[in-house]
Parts: C-alpha cells; sequence; structure tokens
C-alpha cells in the first residue's frame, strides 16, 4: 500500500543528510526493513507507524547500530556502521527509556563520557561539563548520582550529553512517550529551540504536525512520504479503519 504525496525535494549534495539506497534488514529470520530509499536532509523529520512497522529498526540503521543487509546507508558521506567514531561529531540519539541509555553512576560522568570519546582529554571534558551545568543553574548536580534523578531529569541528562557533543542530526525514539505532561511541555520546548535536525521516531501523529517532513513506515516500507498535512490524515484513515476491523477476535495459534 503506497499513497501517492507530494515528491520530496532533496536536493543534489548526496553527502548531505542522511542517505539510503535499497537498503534492507532481516532479523531473526523476519525482513524488517525492505529497499529503503531515503534522502533525509530536512531541519524537522518525523517517521511514524504502528507498532512492529519498522521504526526502531529505522532509527538502529540510520545510527550505525546495525548494518543492512542489502544497500548503504550513509551519514553526511559516511557509513555509520563502519566508522562509530566518526558519527559521535555528525549524528546523537536520544532513546525512549533513558535507562538504556546512561552508562555512568553521577551525572558529570556520564556528561563528560561522549567528549572523551571524541578525543577530549579528560580535565578539558570535566571543565566543559561543569561550565555547561552552570550555564543552566545546575552546578549542584555536578557528583550527584543518576539514581537520585527523576525520569524527566534522566531524559534531560541524556539530551544534555548528546548536545554536548554537537552533533549535526539527533535522533529522538518516541521521545515524550510515558512522560507527565509538564515534562513533556519543557522537553518539547527544547527540542524546537535545537539547531540540529532532528529525526522524530513515533506512533503518535499529533506531535508531528510541526514537522518539514512525514514519512509513514508500513512492514518496513515508505506507504507515505511528504508533508505532514498530505500524510498525516492518510495515516489516520488508515489506523481508524484498521481499528474497526475485529482483528483480535481470532485466538493465537
Amino acid at each position: 500500500m503506497t499513497h501517492p504525496v507530494p515528491e520530496q525535494s532533496n536536493g543534489p549534495e548526496q553527502s548531505n543528510g542522511i542517505v539510503m539506497h535499497n537498503a534492507s534488514v532481516t532479523l531473526t529470520g523476519r525482513q524488517v526493513l525492505t529497499s529503503l530509499t531515503l534522502h533525509l536532509t530536512e531541519p524537522r523529520i518525523g517517521v511514524i507507524g504502528r507498532n512492529g512497522s519498522g521504526k526502531s529498526t529505522l532509527l538502529r540503521l540510520m545510527a550505525g547500530l546495525i548494518a543492512p543487509d542489502k544497500g548503504q546507508v550513509r551519514v553526511d558521506g559516511i557509513d555509520p556502521a563502519r566508522d562509530r567514531k566518526a558519527m559521535l561529531a555528525r549524528l546523537g540519539i536520544l532513546f525512549q527509556n533513558p535507562d538504556h541509555q546512561i552508562l555512568f553512576p553521577t551525572v558529570d560522568e556520564e556528561l563528560a563520557f561522549g567528549l572523551i570519546q571524541m578525543g577530549q582529554p579528560k580535565p578539558d571534558a570535566q571543565a566543559r561539563v561543569a561550565a555547561h551545568l552552570a550555564g543552566h543553574g545546575r552546578s549542584h548536580w555536578q557528583g550527584v548520582s543518576v539514581a537520585t534523578l527523576s525520569q524527566g531529569q534522566r531524559h534531560w541528562l541524556c539530551l544534555q550529553a548528546v548536545l554536548l557533543m554537537q552533533p549535526r542530526t539527533i535522533l529522538l525514539d518516541e521521545p515524550l512517550a510515558g512522560l507527565d505532561l509538564p515534562t513533556q511541555t519543557r522537553l518539547a520546548r527544547s527540542f524546537a529551540t535545537l539547531p540540529q535536525r532532528l529525526i522524530t521516531i513515533t506512533h503518535d501523529p499529533t506531535s508531528l504536525t510541526g514537522c518539514d517532513r512525514v514519512i509513514w513506515l508500513e512492514a518496513g516500507t515508505v506507504a507515505a512520504d511528504g508533508p505532514p498535512h498530505a500524510v498525516l490524515p492518510l495515516f489516520g484513515d488508515e489506523m481508524r479503519r484498521l481499528g474497526g476491523l475485529d482483528a483480535d477476535a481470532d485466538l493465537a495459534g
């Protein structure tokens, strides 16, 4: 099922942004992504789809956490799966669950890690972290155990760890899911001010209305690709159609 929407004009510079050419991924014997060809350059891009549509696998593919079985993926002209160090300054990830991302027991250790990985001497990284926390009115967070932070505070910590590395693109995996409304508001406000390209993976169409481009992923292929006003109504119509079916009436085999 492919829906016609206005074709994207992505420009001639193929080394800019994220480029996928006929990229396919098979996991545990099942093809999850099939022959994806995309050039992602817009400032705000949303990827929408049902659970199991391949959204999380697409995020991992763009980040270089997995390599395609077939085809190619390039981030600013670099293979993300082959050159992880080069990706640090080009692409960051904010996972849905910050506990899947945090590696160190204290706030300043977590914030300094990426800078040290990029080659900064440890004292320089620590000084930069101290200045960053002070600039956000959080000098008192230095040395604080991550375990004492709230869920929203841990999300903020993960975002700052990414921002300190100054990547050109940030991948957001369901960034507002499971958070209370005040925390959602604060994070959404932070995202809106960022200069980086943001690619948001979600199943919530209401969070993508302000995007420049929306890609609807269905069963590992692109069902629609275009501006929000063209793609989101199609997605909503299809979800309502599927919701009207008694699809869960059959007993599991």
